[in-house]
């Protein structure tokens, strides 16, 4: 699967957190690049390996872990989602929806956790098509 597929799955799972009275205004391009801009790495080089090693460095391991497994994701908070990613990421990644903060956040609920789920398979990051080769291993990230 390629980070075109995952950013896909992503806006997808934003626009069905935020339901069907925002769905229809906003396009999966737009969610798609926002999202691209939020995530660690370099423009359209999503590096979702990068962004689980944050959470196991914030505490947030046991989260990052149930979206890397193959049973079903824990869900996440808005502070949650605020300490990985820091208010002015996204604030910026609202203002490039012309969203809110808290309707940006209700959005990431679904997509973050959806991205990391399906760029995975029993606790290993796929490799990813365009961003050179393996993302890492979920027992490399938490140090097993």
């Amino acid at each position: 699967m390629d980070i075109n597929q995952i950013l896909k799955i992503g806006a997808q799972a934003f626009q069905s957190q935020l339901g069907e009275q925002l769905a229809g205004s906003l396009s999966l391009d737009k969610i798609m690049d926002a999202l691209a801009g939020l995530m660690p790495g370099e423009g359209k080089n999503v590096d979702l390996a990068a962004l689980v090693g944050k959470m196991q460095g914030g505490g947030l391991a046991s989260l990052a872990e149930s979206w890397l497994g193959d049973g079903g994701n824990a869900g996440i908070g808005a502070e949650q989602l605020m300490s990985i990613f820091g208010s002015g990421d996204i604030m910026r990644f609202a203002d490039k929806l012309g969203l809110d903060q808290d309707t940006a956040l209700e959005g990431l609920k679904g997509a973050v956790p959806e991205m990391v789920d399906k760029a995975s398979t029993g606790g290993t990051l796929e490799s990813l098509g365009g961003i050179g080769g393996v993302m890492g291993m979920a027992g490399k990230l938490f140090g097993r």
